[in-house]
């Protein structure tokens, strides 16, 4: 049996000769609901009726007959009516704005609508790289559309600053830098001269509003995209949706979901489902040189300290070697650590210490049986990007990702 949920119901009482931008007024509302991905409207046109000029119409008086009152009436969720409610006010100049409480039964998919960011740092084909770089530290953000007026012509996401621009250092790690090495990351001489427009992806990949979660999961799977901007039917830009709010959608909808029809085939799956084998170990006495060697081969940047039976007993992450030596305030090796890190340079002969030193003894870990929609839930919440996976006895079978979990959901 399903549940019924709370809604807003919205009622524009308008004249049917009102106009808006050339238009009949209830045509332009309902148009811009539907690109605006709302559950649903209807208009229905009045008998009689008269408003605040006590003018009657009525379809009895011929000369007055087209201009009979109509009623447009939307029913939705009260968040996707808070963010619609100030677009309707503003088209709606002459005629009456009613809303009230209820509660309805949906029987409709989850939408990217419902999950995405609405409030999206932009920046224009020629905005200056470093302000797109200071953007996006200031904003702590991993991408940002470039635009031309209201629609997207490309998005710049950190891949695209390390890989065309150069950047000495993935955007996840400028936390660990202070604040002076921070700000000279958007200052580096690889971007003297560049916009934009130089290092953009382009064209964007985008999602429409309507577009459903399962829909855009699969999107995401097949084409290997962490970010999509989402658009009206016009194109405008609404919004923006990543890989960890679509994850995040489905670890609620697993939670709550009487109808297994609106969550993805490969729920049911279980961690060793997608499971990652081949993870770079260490002793806890290994020498932090050969523990930067093996961080930098592996795609998983991260070295899982084991014992002889490969009992977990810590992890090493690429930030945490970094954030070792900003605090030991060594200039010199953190710059050439940097350039390890982005296999720029050759792993500096000098470190000292083993990986005991940097490791944290606290490792999240799943069973391999855990079912995925906790795999997931245990990310969103601890806002990680990987789990370690373990047997009864704490040994190491292998490494979970967000990418590989997206890939076992959007299974058939």
């Amino acid at each position: 049996m399903q549940r019924f949920v709370d809604v807003k119901i919205l009622k524009i009482l308008v004249g049917e000769a009102t106009q808006h931008q050339g238009r009949p007024l209830y045509e332009a509302i309902v148009s811009e609901a539907r690109q605006r991905g709302m559950a649903g409207a209807s208009v229905a046109r009045g008998f009689m009726g008269f408003g605040a000029s006590t003018l009657l119409h009525t379809a009895k008086i011929l000369r007055l007959a087209e201009d009979l009152p109509i009623m447009v009436e939307i029913v939705d969720t009260p968040a996707r009516m808070a963010d619609f409610l100030p677009v309707v006010e503003a088209m709606v100049e002459e005629g009456s704005i009613v809303v009230q409480d209820g509660q309805a039964i949906f029987h409709l998919p989850l939408r990217i609508r419902d999950v995405m960011t609405g409030n999206v740092a932009t920046v224009h084909a020629a905005t200056p790289l470093p302000a797109v770089v200071d953007l996006l530290l200031n904003r702590e953000v991993k991408a940002v559309p470039v635009m031309d007026g209201n629609h997207v012509v490309g998005i710049i996401t950190g891949g695209d600053l390390l890989s065309r621009a150069k950047m000495p250092l993935r955007l996840d790690m400028q936390t660990q830098l202070p604040s002076d090495l921070r700000q000279a990351q958007s200052q580096c001489p690889e971007f003297s001269g560049l916009t934009a427009k130089d290092v953009m992806t382009s064209p964007a990949r985008t999602l429409n509003i309507k577009t459903t979660v399962l829909d855009a999961l699969k999107i995401m799977a097949r084409q290997n995209i962490k970010r999509l901007p989402v658009t009206a039917d016009d194109g405008t830009m609404l919004g923006i949706v990543s890989r960890t709010d679509v994850l995040a959608a489905i670890a609620r909808a697993s939670a709550v979901a009487e109808r297994l029809e609106i969550l993805p085939s490969g729920v049911h799956a279980t961690a060793k489902d997608a499971l990652f084998p081949d993870v770079p170990t260490a002793a806890p006495e290994t020498p932090l040189t050969s523990v930067l060697e093996k961080l930098i081969a592996s795609p998983l940047r991260r070295v899982v300290i084991v014992d002889q039976d490969r009992k977990i007993l810590g992890i090493v992450h690429d930030w945490d070697l970094l954030r070792r030596f900003v605090q030991q305030e060594s200039p010199d090796l953190v710059s050439r650590l940097m350039g390890a890190l982005t296999q720029r340079e050759a792993v500096p002969p000098t470190l000292e210490g083993s990986a005991r030193d940097v490791m944290a003894s606290n490792v999240i870990t799943a069973k391999p049986e855990t079912p995925l929609a906790e795999v997931i839930q245990t990310l969103v919440d601890r806002k990680i990007k990987r789990i370690v996976v373990a047997d009864d006895d704490g040994r190491l079978l292998g490494i979970v990702d967000r990418d590989a979990v997206l890939k076992a959901l959007a299974a058939q």
